[in-house]
C-alpha cells in the first residue's frame, strides 16, 4: 500500500444558506459509469446542490458533466492500479482540499481506492463499485483486490450497490460494509419507442441507420451495445454466432461501441457481423433490433438492457449480478443464459430470433417493466436522499427510501 498523506481536516457540514457540495471522483470516464454520474449531476444540480466532478481527461464524462451543471476538475488516474497509485491518491487529496466537499462520492474501483485512501473517513464517503473489482481480474490480483475491499469498507459511510445481487456478492466475500442498494435507472423521456407501431418503428430505424449491404432487409437483427472489452463478452457472442446461423440462417448481428478488443474481435468475427463503431445516440440501434443481447462476464446492473427495454425491445443477458433484477417477471427462463457458455447463448438466440411474435410480446412486457421500475428520477432522488441522511438533514418529501 502506498505511503499515505496525512488525513485532511474534516470539513464541517455546509452552513445554513450554502448548498451541500458533492465531489464525484470518477474513473472510468466512459460507458455506463459516465452515464450514471451525468444523470446524478444533472438531477443534483437541478436540486440546488453544488456538484463537482473530478475525473481524467478524455472520454465522454467531462463535457457531459459540465453540460449537466457540474464544475469539472482534472484528476489524473489510470483505470488499473499500478505504480502511479501514490500520485493518484495525492491528486484526489488535493481535489478534496480544493473543493471541501460535504460528501465524497467515489465511483468504481480506482476512484474508490484513491478516494478512500485520500480522506480515510474525514469526509462522509459513498463508494459505488459499479461491479466488483475482484470479479474483473483473477489469481493474485483478485485476492489483493478483495483484501483491499474488505479493509477499505471501514472508510465508506455507505457502500452503494446498484443491485441486490451486487450487495450479496460483497457480503458473501466477507466485506463488512454499511450497505445501500439503489438500482440503476434510465431517462424514460429519452429512451422510448420511436412510435406506437413497433414494426414501423423498427423499419424506420433500419432505414435511417448506415447499415452495410445485406443488413437493411427484414431478417432478424440482434444488436449488442457496449464497450468492446472482456467484461461485455462480445467474444462469447462471436463464438456463438456460427451455431446460431445453423438455426436461423438469415440472422445478422451489429456490435455498437468500441474499446480495447475491437481489432481482435474483428479478426475473429464470422460472417453476418457488422462492427458499427461508437454511436453518440444508441436509440436508433435499439429500435432497429429484434433483440438486444449482452453476454457480460460481470456487471453490477448493466444500463444497456434497461435502455433497450425502455425502447420496447426484448433483451437476452447473461446471468450475472443485476441481470435477474433487470428482467420482467417470468422472462428469466427465456432471456437469461449462463455466462461464458457460447452453446447456451446460441440456443437461446435461436429460440428467440425464430419467433417474431414471441419477441414482440417480450418487447411489450419489457417496455412496461422499464417504465414502472427503472425511472432514473427514482434513482437520483434516492441517491440525494442518501446524502441528506449522511449529513443529518431532513430528506426531501418527494424522495423515496432506498432499500438496504
Amino acid at each position: 500500500m502506498p505511503t499515505q498523506p496525512s488525513s485532511p481536516t474534516p470539513s464541517p457540514s455546509s452552513p445554513p444558506g450554502r448548498p451541500p457540495a458533492v465531489l464525484h471522483l470518477v474513473q472510468p470516464v466512459d460507458g455506463g459509469v459516465a452515464r450514471v454520474v451525468v444523470d446524478l449531476v444533472r438531477a443534483q444540480s437541478a436540486a440546488g446542490l453544488r456538484t463537482v466532478v473530478g475525473c481524467p481527461r478524455g472520454g465522454q464524462l467531462a463535457d457531459a458533466a459540465r453540460a449537466a451543471g457540474a464544475e469539472v476538475l482534472t484528476w489524473r488516474a489510470g483505470r488499473a492500479p499500478g505504480p502511479g497509485l501514490a500520485a493518484e491518491v495525492l491528486g484526489a487529496r488535493r481535489l478534496v482540499d480544493r473543493v471541501r466537499p460535504d460528501i465524497l462520492h467515489a465511483h468504481s474501483a480506482k476512484a474508490g481506492l484513491a478516494g478512500r485512501l485520500a480522506v480515510r473517513g474525514a469526509v462522509p464517503t459513498v463508494f459505488q463499485p459499479h461491479a466488483w473489482s475482484f470479479d474483473a481480474v483473477g489469481g493474485a490480483t483478485a485476492a489483493l483486490a478483495l483484501r483491499w475491499e474488505r479493509f477499505g469498507a471501514r472508510w465508506a459511510d455507505r457502500v452503494l450497490c446498484v443491485s441486490e445481487a451486487e450487495r450479496r456478492t460483497g457480503e458473501s466475500e466477507g466485506i463488512a460494509a454499511r450497505w445501500a442498494v439503489i438500482r440503476n435507472g434510465v431517462d424514460l423521456d429519452h429512451f422510448r419507442p420511436g412510435g406506437p407501431d413497433p414494426a414501423r418503428d423498427k423499419a424506420r430505424a433500419r432505414a435511417e441507420l448506415p447499415l452495410p449491404a445485406g443488413f437493411a432487409g427484414d431478417g432478424p437483427l440482434a444488436v449488442c451495445v457496449g464497450r468492446l472489452c472482456q467484461q461485455k463478452g462480445q467474444d462469447i457472442l462471436l463464438r456463438a454466432w456460427p451455431e446460431l446461423l445453423g438455426a436461423v440462417p438469415g440472422a445478422r448481428l451489429a456490435l455498437v461501441g468500441d474499446g480495447p478488443d475491437t481489432e481482435r474481435l474483428r479478426r475473429t468475427a464470422p460472417p453476418g457481423v457488422h462492427f458499427a463503431g461508437p454511436a453518440s445516440d444508441i436509440r436508433p440501434w435499439l429500435r432497429a433490433a429484434d433483440l438486444v443481447v449482452l453476454p457480460s462476464r460481470w456487471e453490477g446492473m448493466a444500463l444497456a438492457p434497461l435502455e433497450a427495454m425502455a425502447c420496447g425491445r426484448p433483451v437476452l443477458v447473461s446471468d450475472v449480478s443485476g441481470a435477474r433484477e433487470s428482467l420482467p417477471p417470468g422472462q428469466g427462463r427465456l432471456c437469461l443464459v449462463e455466462p461464458e457458455d457460447p452453446t447456451a447463448l446460441a440456443k437461446a438466440l435461436g429460440r428467440l430470433l425464430a419467433e417474431p411474435r414471441l419477441l414482440a410480446e417480450l418487447g411489450e412486457q419489457a417496455q412496461r417493466h422499464a417504465r414502472m421500475d427503472f425511472d432514473v428520477r427514482r434513482t437520483t432522488d434516492a441517491v440525494t436522499g442518501l446524502y441528506h441522511e449522511l449529513l443529518g438533514r431532513p430528506r426531501p418529501l418527494n424522495q423515496e427510501r432506498i432499500s438496504r
